[in-house]
């Protein structure tokens, strides 16, 4: 995990006007989030595993399911999720979520981020400044 300093830390939105300036840039919330907090991940690379640029955030008034809701936005970072190939040997037959799940346990959830994607993800962090500031 790398950090990015950046000038929208710390910054209030709504979320649902974050959403529609974040969505044209490539910037999606999928799965990433729970009551209370978030995250907007843009995908950078799925070469070798997943090289993502993440925007943590978190809710200010009330949880992140109710209309309205203003969320804080957290330091940025750079993340890289390594797969392993084949199939998952940590993987629980007798856990029903964990049967129908089709996902692999990651190799390394905090794999070494490629040096040549690092300044990528400095520009999309100006980006999002110039765009949300």
């Amino acid at each position: 995990m790398i950090e990015i300093d950046s000038n929208i830390e710390g910054k209030h939105y709504q979320l649902y006007k974050l959403e529609q300036l974040m969505k044209p840039l490539g910037y999606d919330i999928g799965g990433n989030w729970d009551y209370d907090h978030g995250y907007f991940d843009y995908k950078i690379d799925d070469e070798v595993g997943y090289q993502f640029l993440r925007v943590p955030f978190t809710a200010v008034d009330g949880q992140l399911d109710s209309q309205g809701v203003t969320v804080k936005l957290g330091k940025p970072y750079l993340l890289s999720h390594k797969y392993q190939r084949g199939l998952d040997d940590h993987a629980n037959i007798f856990n029903v979520s964990a049967s129908f799940n089709q996902f692999q346990e990651p190799v390394d959830k905090d794999a070494s981020f490629p040096k040549q994607y690092i300044q990528v993800g400095k520009d999309l962090v100006k980006e999002l400044e110039q765009t949300l500031i």
